[in-house]
């Protein structure tokens, strides 16, 4: 009997079967950290991107939950200071796709499959990903990016609002109800809106810009919001569902993906015409 999607909810919600490891980007030329199941071989892999001014630890939790699933989740530890250039982040996270996909990670020897990869990201690093993915979507010596989700997406520059339309890839974008810093109607919305792919809009109640965020940082002190667990389960729990179902193939999962859930509603489903 299929699951219902509130048992899917609650069984992602919880950190998966495998043991996980983490490493250092830098040791293959890149700053930031990469999160792993212990083992496996063709394994789908996610590049993420950090918001303005958040360290990478921010999202370990996270990152760490998609690889308890089974999921290779890297991030770039770069372009963090107050002015970066949003267009070499999206570059930085096309440039770690490649890197975990070229060298074995882990003592028994980990890969990637480089048809299973997906980019995903909070605030201007969910701008960067969108970025990223119209970079690869036209330009053929760039992975081949299957899958997006962001979690309170903000306009970059280049604006990601005219990037979206390349991105052909099924798309999730997660706004956050309370978001005073990237409001969803010119952010998370027009992203959605301008998607040239199948594409899913959520609203993330009693969320705000910083919800999805881990532990104290002195960024808090400029943006407005805080960590809030609720926000990183749903999100942790939508993003493993999202990746599983797009990067591996899986039906498992769709149920969830379809429905409403509590403090999540969709609020935008659109399938373009083929």
């Amino acid at each position: 009997m299929a699951s219902k999607p509130k048992q899917l909810l609650a069984e992602l919600s919880h950190p998966g079967p495998h043991e996980v490891l983490r490493g250092n980007l830098a040791l293959v030329g890149l700053p930031g950290v990469v999160f792993t199941p212990r083992s496996g071989l063709g394994l789908p892999a996610i590049a993420f991107g950090h918001g303005w001014l958040q360290p990478t630890g921010s999202y370990r939790h996270l990152l760490r939950h998609l690889a308890s699933w089974g999921i290779v989740a890297a991030a770039p530890a770069t372009q963090r200071g107050p002015l970066p250039s949003h267009r070499l982040l999206a570059g930085d996270l096309l440039t770690t796709l490649d890197l975990i996909t070229t060298v074995r990670l882990g003592p028994d020897g980990i890969s990637v499959d480089p048809a299973k990869l997906g980019l995903a990201g909070h605030s201007t690093g969910g701008g960067s990903a969108v970025l990223a993915a119209a970079q690869a979507a036209e330009n053929d010596d760039r992975p081949r990016i299957q899958a997006v989700a962001t979690i309170t997406p903000a306009q970059t520059l280049p604006p990601a609002t005219l990037s979206a339309p390349s991105v052909t890839v099924p798309g999730l974008h997660l706004a956050a109800g309370e978001d005073l810093v990237a409001p969803p109607v010119g952010h998370a919305e027009a992203i959605a809106d301008a998607w040239g792919g199948p594409v899913q809009l959520r609203t993330l109640g009693k969320s705000s810009h910083l919800g999805v965020t881990e532990g104290k940082h002195w960024s808090q002190l400029l943006l407005h919001g805080k960590p809030h667990r609720g926000t990183q389960q749903l999100t942790r729990a939508l993003f493993t569902a999202f990746f599983l179902t797009h990067l591996t193939g899986t039906t498992k999962y769709q149920q969830l993906l379809d429905a409403d859930v509590k403090r999540a509603p969709i609020e935008l489903q659109d399938e373009p015409a083929a």
